[in-house]
């Protein structure tokens, strides 16, 4: 059974005249990794934001259609419901710490306080958090004095302390350098491992094509394109959308333009996929 089910959505947030979300249907499986691309304004963060609650709750708006998160009708259902079953990691970890706390370890559980779990469950979960993160050294630091994607981390293991069953990322990586989003995919590659149901809206290509199990491209509003990555990301139609393609797509692209891709070799998304090409081209 689906852990997410969209039915017919459409949203337009308040004073505006055009909907952000267009008759969007889609089903997403336990433990699946999806990856939502598109161009800036296609509605990869409003799908976030709906599939958290903050759309129809915080955003409030127009919404009509159905939103179902691990069983939970989200627009019939508070935030404070909804946070418990679904977590949501924003482009910016400084919008996710707190402020209100000076170690990592008390930012990670100022959640759980939140929530009023007992103080004597608290430790184990924040204890997993971290190791799962990779934080724990960590722990007695200021979440002031992180690099990016330390900080990043830290917003993951204040939302993994809570253990919701879908956990949301809107671009997390946009503002981290490569090491930074290295850092960052390294846990979330981790934590579908281990059978978390993830949705990422992500503009880097290459790390959606590593990872993501499915990619969904937005467009308008709309979703336009859903499969595995090495479909939808050498489709020819993600051009019309203003969506870019993988280095090795391109240069495969290229070669294949002027015969030098072999035939009937699928066009690669990842360096694997780029290598095998060539060493086939390579013995012609």
């Amino acid at each position: 059974m689906a852990i997410i089910e969209i039915e017919a959505l459409t949203y337009r947030y308040p004073h505006t005249s055009q909907p952000a979300l267009r008759d969007l249907s889609l089903q997403i499986e336990p433990g699946e990794f999806v990856a939502i691309v598109g161009a800036n304004g296609a509605g990869k963060s409003t799908l976030c934001y709906t599939l958290t609650g903050f759309v129809p709750h915080f955003f409030q708006g127009e919404l009509s259609g159905r939103v179902y998160v691990a069983g939970l009708e989200t627009k019939d259902h508070p935030l404070e419901d909804i946070v418990l079953v679904s977590g949501l990691v924003f482009q910016n970890p400084f919008n996710q710490i707190s402020g209100a706390k000076f170690t990592v370890y008390d930012e990670i559980a100022f959640g759980l306080e939140n929530l009023g779990v007992p103080r004597e469950d608290m430790p184990a979960r924040i204890e997993r958090a971290m190791a799962l993160t990779g934080i724990t050294d960590m722990a007695e630091r200021s979440p002031y004095a992180l690099s990016g994607g330390q900080q990043q981390r830290v917003a993951l293991a204040s939302m993994l302390v809570m253990e919701p069953q879908v956990l949301v990322l809107d671009e997390p990586t946009s503002q981290l350098d490569p090491l930074g989003s290295r850092e960052v995919f390294a846990v979330i590659r981790e934590l579908s491992r281990e059978g978390m149901t993830v949705v990422m809206a992500e503009h880097k290509l290459e790390w959606v094509a590593q990872f993501a199990d499915r990619v969904l491209v937005l467009a308008g509003g709309q979703l336009v394109l859903s499969g595995p990555p090495a479909e939808v990301l050498t489709s020819p139609l993600l051009e019309t959308y203003h969506i870019g393609q993988t280095r090795y797509t391109t240069v495969a692209r290229r070669l294949q333009a002027e015969n030098g891709w072999p035939a009937g070799q699928p066009l690669p998304v990842t360096l694997e996929e780029a290598e095998a090409g060539f060493r086939i081209a390579l013995l012609k």
